[in-house]
Parts: C-alpha cells; structure tokens; sequence
C-alpha cells in the first residue's frame, strides 16, 4: 500500500483512482505526523473478506428444533 498525502491525492486524483480499479491499495495521510486517516481500496476486492462472527466461530452450533416455543416473557425472563 503506498501512502500519499493530502496534497498529492488532490494533484494526482485521476491517476490514482485508475490505479486502485486496477487493484491497488492507497493510504492518505492528513496532518503533521502524517497519519493515514483513510484507504482507497477497490469495491470488490473490500467484499471478498469474510466477516468474523466471533471468537467460536465454528466451535459452536445451535439447531433449533421445529416443535421449539418460547413466549416473549420466557425470552425476556419475566
């Protein structure tokens, strides 16, 4: 991921949108410690990742039985 600044993001915006729809990651860096404040990062390439559910991911499954009932108040714990 190569890391530019405010200021050259501005001056060379088209070329560097052309360079993330080819694949490319581009950091922005904002301020005096140049810290990177955004990523441009291509549309799909942002879907592909899967979402982390939690830390049992596929330890744990759950299977409802299609006689199961539970009143709202059970659930609530009225």
């Amino acid at each position: 991921m190569e890391i530019i600044s405010v200021g050259e993001f501005k001056a060379r915006f088209s070329e560097l949108l052309k360079r993330v729809q080819a694949g490319e990651e581009i950091g922005i860096a904002y301020g005096r410690n140049k810290e990177i404040v955004a990523r441009l990062v291509p549309r799909l390439s942002a879907r592909k990742r899967k979402r982390r559910l939690g830390i049992l991911e596929d330890t744990a499954k759950a299977i409802f039985k299609p006689d199961f009932k539970m009143t709202e108040e059970e659930f609530l714990g009225l």
